[in-house]
């Protein structure tokens, strides 16, 4: 194929180039997700090159319990805090829990594109409780 061949079969591909859609890419840990009671709807966010995650939404059981610990509005509460990425899938950071008016050192494992293993622990890791959240 001569030069001006190969040239004029560029300009012909570019309108099609050009009309291609970009892809940005999610991360895969973003988004929205509920416990296994599917009380409480979080939303995963990036906070400051960290992750953490908003309550969304609340049943008004979860609200209940909530304000029986002394949280007012369980809207709006961070429950996800200061996790960074410890490997491909996993994360560390805090988790709050609001019917216990309290704070845990935490574990998220991404065991799959819709599903997450959130761990809180006590004692520096010796007691922990897991719970298999899913995507909304």
């Amino acid at each position: 194929m001569t030069r001006f061949g190969r040239l004029a079969m560029m300009l012909a591909l570019l309108p099609a180039i050009a009309a291609a859609p970009v892809s940005i890419e999610t991360p895969p840990i973003l988004g929205l997700w509920h416990n296994p009671q599917n009380t409480l709807q979080v939303r995963t966010q990036a906070c400051g090159g960290e992750l953490c995650g908003v309550i969304a939404h609340a049943t008004p059981t979860a609200e209940q319990d909530a304000r029986e610990a002394g949280v007012k509005q369980l809207i709006g509460v961070q429950l996800l805090s200061g996790y960074r990425e410890t490997g491909p899938g996993k994360w560390s950071g805090t988790v709050y829990v609001p019917d216990m008016g309290r704070s845990f050192s935490s574990r998220i494992v991404q065991l799959s594109p819709d599903t997450l293993k959130i761990s809180g622990c006590l004692i520096g890791g010796w007691f922990c409780k897991s719970q298999i959240w899913t995507r909304v």
